[in-house]
């Protein structure tokens, strides 16, 4: 199954659980994630739904591109990592 790990910065705000979901797409895999703790939504997705600017998902070691539809495919084995950038001087 497609596992789902979030950055460690997150973990100053909410809990990150590695999720392994049967999800065939992010979209999908992400509202998986977000069953098992609603509060990630507000710092992965904007009120649209698209990804955040400071948000971004690398899918096997490749980043995504499509922050809106968020349709790329999943392998039964891949490893998707959602980082938070960080800022700051």
């Amino acid at each position: 199954m497609p596992r789902f790990e979030f950055t460690p910065q997150l973990r100053r705000f909410t809990d990150t659980p590695v999720v392994d979901t049967p999800a065939t797409d992010l979209r999908a895999g992400l509202e998986a994630t977000f069953a098992i703790n609603p509060r990630l939504r507000g710092y992965v997705l904007d009120d649209q739904g698209h990804l955040r600017a400071n948000v971004v998902v690398f899918i096997d070691g490749r980043r995504t591109t499509d922050r809106v539809a968020l349709n790329d495919a999943l392998n039964p084995d891949s490893k998707v990592y959602v980082l938070q950038a960080l800022s700051g001087g």
